[in-house]
């Protein structure tokens, strides 16, 4: 009797895990067929547009476009660049992450929101931020008459006031949740304070170091905005020289050579990162981060904690408000006056315009984003899951660093007949933009799902509940708030998309970033004062989404 019990327990197990795999497919089903259409199909188009020749692919274009000198010049400069970035990144941000971890002080919710809005802000704004700053009749320039536009410097502190919050969030998020009592032990047992940080918590650290550091290198090895308006002539990354080839000079089999290199980098630095994450969800014994926190003690502490205020004044806060006051330029608000009316040039209706059209877009690519990203996390829920859905999940993050020029040249060249002719509908932007929402609404919303007791699952569909019920009456109550945060990012980002968007936009609907784009473009006060403005507005309209999203998180210790 006991056997015949256990036999059919077996069977009812596995006809639940059965049923599991089958439910866990038919949610991949939709992420994956959106990425297929909108995602692999435009970009490998494109990429066959340009070594195909006659029905016959020419592999041995890739030596030649790798044979000639200033492609070389632009791979040497976008790793190079990229790794400076990191590094500088790094030292910069680390004394952040260790205060926010560490030390509890008045206003300190309010500075974290203020470190983050730069990570959420366009790399358009952020590159006019800057330009601003260092540019020609920028702050610096009026006040020294230094002007670091068109160098290097520009570039590399950009790229730190953009990846800031990267690391203070990500490193400071797990420093805050290691127990201090075992550094404190390796103390008592005579080890000096640098000595038990080298041996105690560098090492459980370095998991979170190095998928900080790996995530600041992807950015800023794909950078576009910010080389495109403080690099000039002078300096083009992968991202900048694929978009120049592909728009400007019309060399397809370059741009395509171009965005095979920059995919495999990308997958390479993906793959690292995946390993790096799994070290890390490894690493020693948590606890809750809010008792690790404490105020400053002693002149060095505090002292550390003013450099760290020091550095977000001067690195954060000063390009912002520079960005403001430049908008301010003209009496009685000119430059927002001017943006009511239209020129007949780069526009074919007031710029103004360009905050609706950029809601709308950013609120369906919200949509969209949402909905397949939270089913392609509810497939990853389970840890259990086999290669295939751990392939799937790295596909997911592939449009983060996949160039978004060829993603977007890709949507004209693939989605132009029958019966996926697109080109004039208005669909083309939110699904550019709902690409690079997508991974947010997976991270996000991943931790929090896998964090929901599977007992509760099984209990329901024993009871007869369909996968769909399950979902509907168990994970979703307790993820609503994730889910929200979700759409708070997948919005933000949708907001300034820019690579890909610059090619599709129409000309009388232009989003915001494009719009600053064209401004920055064009020679004259006002239309330098115009795109300021329109920065600023849509830097306030990213604050206002990230101080939405800090009320809703439910995990504040501090990661993404």
């Amino acid at each position: 009797m006991d056997l015949a019990r256990t036999e059919v327990g077996k069977a009812g197990r596995r006809a639940r895990n059965l049923r599991g795999s089958v439910a866990r497919l038919a949610l991949m089903a939709g992420p994956v067929a959106f990425f297929a259409v909108f995602f692999a199909y435009p970009v490998a188009a494109i990429v066959a547009r340009g070594l195909e020749v006659d029905g016959v692919w020419r592999f041995g274009r890739i030596g030649d476009v790798l044979a000639q000198s200033d492609v070389r010049h632009v791979l040497w400069f976008t790793t190079w660049q990229a790794l400076a970035s990191t590094a500088l990144t790094l030292l910069v941000a680390l004394p952040g992450a260790y205060v926010f971890a560490r030390f509890d002080f008045p206003g300190k919710q309010v500075l974290r929101a203020v470190v983050t809005v730069p990570f959420v802000l366009p790399t358009v704004v952020v590159g006019t931020a800057f330009l601003a700053l260092v540019g020609r009749g920028g702050l610096l320039d009026e006040l020294w008459g230094v002007r670091l536009d068109t160098t290097v410097w520009a570039i590399l502190l950009a790229h730190v006031f953009f990846n800031y919050a990267v690391v203070v969030r990500t490193v400071g998020g797990l420093w805050a949740q290691l127990d201090p009592r075992q550094e404190e032990a390796a103390r008592m047992l005579g080890a000096s304070r640098a000595r038990a940080w080298r041996q105690v918590t560098l090492p459980a650290l370095a998991p979170a170091v190095a998928a900080a550091a790996l995530m600041v290198f992807l950015f800023t090895f794909t950078s576009f905005g910010v080389v495109q308006i403080l690099g000039g002539p002078a300096f083009s990354t992968l991202e900048v020289e694929i978009y120049r080839q592909t728009s400007q000079v019309f060399d397809l089999s370059t741009a395509a050579v171009l965005t095979l290199i920059q995919f495999a980098a990308v997958v390479a630095v993906l793959a690292v990162h995946a390993w790096t994450v799994r070290r890390r969800e490894s690493a020693l014994r948590m606890v809750d981060a809010a008792t690790t926190a404490r105020r400053p003690r002693g002149a060095g502490q505090w002292a550390l904690l003013a450099g760290v205020l020091a550095t977000v004044a001067l690195l954060v806060v000063l390009p912002l408000a520079v960005l403001v006051q430049r908008s301010l330029g003209a009496p009685g608000f000119g430059y927002y006056r001017a943006l009511t009316e239209a020129d007949g040039g780069a526009f074919l209706v007031p710029p103004i315009e360009a905050i609706g059209n950029s809601l709308q877009y950013a609120l369906a690519a919200t949509a969209i984003a949402v909905v397949i990203g939270a089913l392609a996390a509810a497939a990853l829920t389970r840890r259990d899951a086999g290669r295939f859905v751990r392939g799937f999940d790295a596909l997911l993050m592939l449009p983060l660093g996949v160039s978004a020029v060829t993603v977007g040249f890709g949507f004209l060249i693939a989605l132009d007949e029958p019966p996926l002719d697109l080109r004039a509908s208005w669909i083309l932007v939110p699904l550019a933009q709902a690409l690079v929402g997508v991974p947010f609404v997976v991270r996000t919303m991943l931790p929090v799902l896998r964090a929901v007791d599977g007992r509760l699952r099984e209990a329901a569909a024993v009871l007869g509940a369909s996968p769909w019920r399950v979902w509907r009456e168990v994970d979703l109550p307790m993820v609503r708030r994730a889910l929200l945060v979700a759409a708070g990012f997948a919005f933000a980002v949708s907001l300034g998309e820019f690579g890909a968007t610059v090619f599709i936009a129409r000309p009388d609907n232009p989003t915001l970033p494009v719009a600053v784009a064209r401004l920055l473009g064009r020679p004259g006060d006002m239309n330098y004062g115009q795109a300021m403005a329109l920065s600023t507005i849509l830097m306030l309209v990213c604050a206002v989404a990230l101080v939405v999203l800090e009320r809703l998180r439910t995990d504040r210790s501090g990661e993404f």
